[in-house]
């Protein structure tokens, strides 16, 4: 959450010539509710297997880079199924500057709504130690915080 998935993921298939889907939207299309709206109404249980649902479907798509929420790779078997079928990448960034980030986001995120700057950094410290096992298994780690897409192009190239 918070680490610039879709901005990278724009850029990156904007460079390739690919298309991007965000799951988040593909998730909205499908069930014409926000995720917002979707947590509000219903539990976080059943978004996650909804989510994993969505994200299984893209396996039809081709030529397109895929950004996932930051808990998608955590449930289920997202992740190695995200490593079955495509290159998988981390972008990792500083539990600080998340924080940042989410305290001046333009589009705020369901798990962060209401909380204040210290449970903010609270709740994001617990997320990382939880998420980081299946964010590391990802096949690319890259910084966020400074994403170079030359040199990202080249690591992806080899």
């Amino acid at each position: 959450m918070g680490a610039g998935k879709t901005t990278a993921a724009r850029r990156i298939a904007s460079r390739l010539g690919w298309e991007v889907a965000d799951t988040d939207d593909l998730f909205e299309e499908k069930y014409r509710v926000s995720v917002s709206d979707f947590f509000q109404k219903y539990d976080e249980t059943l978004y996650r297997r909804l989510e994993s649902e969505v994200l299984k479907a893209t396996e039809s798509i081709h030529n397109t880079v895929i950004s996932t929420g930051g808990g998608t790779a955590c449930y289920f078997d997202n992740m190695a199924w995200m490593n079955q079928h495509g290159l998988t990448v981390f972008l990792h960034i500083s539990e600080k500057a998340v924080v940042d980030r989410l305290l001046h986001a333009k589009r705020k995120r369901p798990l962060a709504t209401g909380k204040s700057e210290t449970e903010l950094a609270e709740f994001v410290q617990q997320h990382y130690t939880a998420r980081m096992p299946f964010y590391e298994q990802a096949r690319i780690t890259v910084k966020a915080e400074n994403f170079d897409l030359e040199n990202f192009m080249k690591l992806i190239e080899k």
